[in-house]
């Protein structure tokens, strides 16, 4: 590898500081998009039960809220109640709706950095390219026709073009995947944080008229 990233010239380094940048990025969002940290599977019937019989205290509503992301969602209706008893269902919503707001942007963290990613590398590569082929034109300069110029300057010319575009589609090409990958899951999980939310505001509106 070493030898690949000696031969395709400077040009190349961005691309490998672009694909660690992307690797890193890709095990921060594995770890951060877990089921468990963002909507457990049953969070919402445990909250639905813990608050049937009446608002609980803060101390639960706060241990709801820093279990996951749709349990501070989840738990932004039940503050909103406990601060203001009369609220309507229609304040209660917008409250959620705020946190879920709030909860998107957390999910959607660095997504947009992969992207980007994925987008220059390509461009990289065919900086890279267009390098490569400057050095391969430059080489025939002094020799008149082609193949008269210098063969090793020729070679190395070559090498820049091709390895440069190489590299820009293996960064490229993964990062693309990924961030397909993250961008799907994040829309599911919103999706499903929606729908436990307007199932929890009805649950707090029924439980408000049955004070």
């Amino acid at each position: 590898m070493l030898s690949i990233i000696q031969a395709a010239g400077w040009p190349i380094w961005p691309l490998v500081a672009c694909s660690i940048l992307a690797l890193a990025l890709i095990f921060e969002r594995f770890a951060a998009l877990k089921t468990s940290k963002v909507a457990p599977p049953n969070l919402l019937n445990e909250a639905i039960s813990v608050s049937a019989k009446g608002l609980p205290n803060t101390e639960t509503t706060q241990q709801l809220a820093q279990s996951s992301a749709l349990g501070d969602v989840l738990a932004s209706g039940l503050r909103t109640l406990q601060a203001h008893p009369d609220s309507s269902e229609d304040e209660l919503r917008a409250s959620m709706e705020g946190a879920g707001r709030a909860a998107a942007h957390k999910l959607e963290k660095y997504l947009s950095a992969l992207a980007t990613i994925a987008s220059a590398a390509p461009l990289l590569g065919l900086l890279g390219t267009v390098i490569g082929m400057i050095e391969i034109f430059g080489s025939q300069s002094g020799g008149g026709a082609v193949g008269g110029g210098n063969p090793a300057q020729l070679a190395h010319g070559i090498s820049i073009a091709l390895y440069n575009t190489a590299f820009g589609l293996i960064v490229a090409i993964p990062t693309l995947i990924f961030w397909r990958y993250f961008r799907a899951r994040v829309d599911a999980y919103l999706l499903g944080m929606e729908l436990a939310s307007e199932q929890f505001v009805r649950h707090l509106a029924r439980l408000k008229l049955a004070k």
